[in-house]
């Protein structure tokens, strides 16, 4: 383990104590806030470090009493007995601080745009797709995180082709990053009459909803084009040009939003744009600092299979971790925190591994 970074965690420590007596002082409004989201961030770290402090000198403490020739027998007893209890104390104090001081990604606090394609499979793909979609609407609610569809094409006999949608909430990013890739189904479709396992696939992608700060868009690097809305059998769904499709030059990026409002067809497009820049820039970003050592999740590499859902055997496995449950009825209910809290845990033994190697580099 990486030996605890002392200065930085003093650091902590008087910055929450500055938050502190700054907030005492009755600051403005929008001061406060910000002030106030500074310290519920740091309350928890500032907490595990005081408690390590306390007990670290309570270690001390016994370790000298038992060094003291003039310690009475029972005393020592009761030293004996408490000493192995606070080093096991102490020594889930340090990983719990390990972990907590990790780097932090600035996205993990932000919320998301969740991009649904189907892929491999035809109608069965688009089906999956669907089911995959209302997975997500079931754990984001289950959270207390509003999600609004922002665009979708329908399949031919139910699910989509395609879905795009907002899921807001304070952490919605560092619970769902995980999720971008390919996820693959095996099951017997409804059509089927044979009984036959078919297989198909569809794409998660995960973007973190960028701000203006995030990202600027420049308004001579976008092309902008209006046209009518077509619906089912090429009929147009209105009589003005409402649908708009924004291209962003330089990176070619094409974005198509054909509601029923064009102002509002331009506001989520940008929006759009704007996640996919982002996403753009983050992983421009990590492929820099994980050139020689490339982190086994988290990458972001839309192209792999991340996770299998075997429905004939009520078996999810996520392939990245080697993890198999046989809880897929909850699993698509939007019960998916077990494997959520699992990619996120191996992801932070991840990091701590690097950290090791570079501490003792």
């Amino acid at each position: 383990m990486a030996k605890l970074p002392l200065e930085k965690m003093r650091e902590l420590e008087n910055r929450f104590e500055e938050i502190e007596a700054r907030m005492a002082q009755g600051p403005e409004a929008d001061v406060y806030v910000k002030l106030a989201s500074e310290y519920s961030e740091l309350e928890p770290v500032v907490a595990t470090i005081r408690n390590h402090a306390k007990t670290a000198a309570e270690i001390g403490d016994l370790k000298s009493m038992l060094s003291d020739a003039d310690t009475d027998d029972e005393m020592r007893a009761l030293a004996e007995l408490e000493l192995p209890e606070l080093e096991e104390r102490i020594g889930r104090l340090e990983q719990d601080m390990q972990v907590m001081l990790l780097p932090k990604d600035a996205a993990d606090d932000k919320s998301a745009i969740l991009e649904i394609r189907a892929g491999t499979g035809g109608s069965e793909a688009a089906l999956f797709a669907g089911d995959l979609f209302r997975m997500y609407e079931r754990y984001a609610a289950s959270h207390g995180w509003k999600v609004e569809v922002m665009s979708a094409s329908e399949g031919e006999v139910g699910g989509f082709k395609e879905i795009v949608a907002s899921i807001t909430g304070r952490g919605v990013f560092a619970r769902l990053k995980f999720e971008s890739g390919v996820h693959r189904v095996q099951r017997v479709p409804e059509t089927e009459s044979g009984g036959r396992i078919h297989t198909s696939a569809a794409t998660v992608a995960v973007l973190p909803e960028a701000e203006d700060i995030d990202i600027e868009v420049r308004n001579e690097d976008i092309r902008i084009d209006t046209m009518r809305a077509s619906g089912a059998g090429g009929q147009h769904v209105n009589t003005t040009d409402s649908a708009v499709r924004i291209t962003h030059v330089p990176s070619g990026i094409v974005v198509t939003q054909a509601e029923k409002s064009q102002h509002q067809n331009r506001a989520r497009a940008m929006q759009i744009l704007r996640a996919r820049l982002f996403d753009l820039e983050r992983q421009r970003a990590e492929s820099e600092r994980s050139a020689e050592r490339k982190s086994q999740v988290g990458s972001g590499d839309r192209s792999e299979r991340i996770r299998t859902y075997n429905f004939p055997q009520g078996r999810v496995t996520d392939h990245r971790i080697n993890l198999t449950l046989y809880k897929l009825d909850r699993m698509m209910m939007g019960e998916i925190d077990e494997v959520v809290d699992a990619l996120i845990a191996d992801h932070q033994a991840d990091l701590l591994a690097a950290l090791g190697e570079t501490s003792s580099a």
